[in-house]
C-alpha cells in the first residue's frame, strides 16, 4: 500500500529534527558521530537537505504520494532546507 502525503511528511520530520539540532549544537548534536569532522558534519546535513528536498518533489508517479501538489504546510521542510543549506555554507 503506497504513502499518503501526511504519512510521507511525517517521516521527512526525521530529517527536520536532525538538521535542526546539528544547527543549534553542531558537533555536540546526538546526530553527530564522536569525532566528526566538520566535512562530515556537513556531509550529514546536506543528506538530510538532499532527502527533504527527495521528499518534497515527490508528484504522483512511480507509487509515490503528491507531496508538491498537496496543499500540506510544508514551511517546516523548507525551512529546514534553508536552514541546513546556511549551515553547510556557514560552517
Amino acid at each position: 500500500m503506497a504513502q499518503t502525503v501526511a504519512q510521507v511528511l511525517t517521516s521527512a520530520t526525521d530529517s527536520v529534527t536532525v538538521i535542526t539540532d546539528i544547527n543549534t549544537k553542531g558537533s555536540n548534536s546526538i546526530h553527530v558521530s564522536e569525532g566528526a569532522t566538520q566535512a562530515e558534519i556537513n556531509t550529514r546535513v546536506q543528506q538530510q537537505v538532499d532527502h527533504l528536498g527527495i521528499i518534497l518533489a515527490y508528484d504522483g508517479t512511480n507509487n509515490k504520494p503528491n507531496v508538491a501538489g498537496d496543499s500540506a504546510d510544508k514551511s517546516s521542510y523548507t525551512g529546514a532546507i534553508t536552514t541546513g543549506n546556511a549551515y553547510i555554507a556557514a560552517h
